[in-house]
């Protein structure tokens, strides 16, 4: 597969998806800049160590996505570092335990969008205006879900940030085409990561009130699983598969789209 051979700079890569496309992308060619939290610098580290084992250049650029200055000058020290930025990966994330509409608090609502909707936001922001400035193009890719695609019971702020993840990229993609950078998304199903499974370890165990009094379970994984066509979970690879082609040349003719990686779960 033909790559840009740039710089490319992965939010939440200490782990999970993140770490996945992390080193798939240095495998592909590029430099990495590595992002995370700031408490998680010895994984990023361990991350950063692996990159470097594949002959890439790598940095560490820690930072809340959720803050304003601290994502500008994340974009700013991968640029000074590394020389550039060509790639940008707004893979960083939260998910709460399973929580409805009536369930739901404010704090819960506004943490969960200050992360995956304003932290997207900012790293898009950011991230193309380096981009324009360098005059060459370049790919931003946003973190969607599946959920993100349609509701899903009891994960109202979270579905509706994945929501937001959408609109958020086919706006940028109309305005950033013209400057040759291509603006897409992923949408996961359910993949095994430490986060998939202290939410899915949360939900087995407690016990939501419904609206009507009566107890039901929360084990909702074992319930999304019944329908999927494929009934296994996925791998941070099958998403670092599809960000790989969305970071190539080959897909130059591809921008404002949200791709599943989800087993089927999602058919459209």
């Amino acid at each position: 597969m033909s790559v840009f051979k740039g710089i490319a700079l992965i939010t939440g890569s200490a782990q999970g998806i993140g770490r996945g496309v992390a080193l798939r992308l240095a495998r592909d060619g590029f430099d990495i800049a590595l992002n995370d939290v700031p408490n998680k610098g010895t994984q990023l580290e361990s991350v950063a160590t692996e990159i470097q084992s594949l002959g890439r250049r790598v940095c560490v650029v820690p930072a809340d996505v959720s803050a304003n200055e601290q994502v500008k000058e994340m974009v700013d020290g991968a640029v000074t570092k590394l020389g550039g930025l060509d790639v940008m990966i707004a893979n960083a994330g939260v998910v709460a335990a399973p929580g409805s509409l009536l369930s739901s608090t404010v704090e819960t609502w506004d943490h969960i969008f200050s992360v995956n909707a304003r932290g997207a936001y900012l790293c898009y922001k950011y991230a193309a205006m380096q981009m324009v400035e360098q005059g060459r193009g370049g790919r931003i890719i946003g973190a969607s879900s599946v959920s993100g695609k349609f509701g899903f019971h009891s994960l109202c702020a979270y579905s509706a940030t994945k929501f937001a993840v959408r609109g958020l990229t086919q706006v940028a993609a109309l305005e950033l085409g013209k400057h040759g950078i291509t603006v897409n998304a992923y949408a996961p199903g359910m993949i095994q990561t430490p986060m998939t499974q202290n939410a899915i370890d949360r939900s087995n165990n407690q016990t939501t009130e419904g609206v009507l009094g009566d107890r039901e379970s929360s084990k909702w994984a074992t319930s999304i699983m019944e329908n999927v066509p494929i009934k296994h979970l996925g791998q941070p690879a099958d998403v670092a598969s599809i960000v790989s082609y969305l970071a190539s040349k080959e897909a130059h003719f591809i921008t404002g789209q949200c791709i599943s990686v989800d087993g089927g779960m999602c058919m459209s």
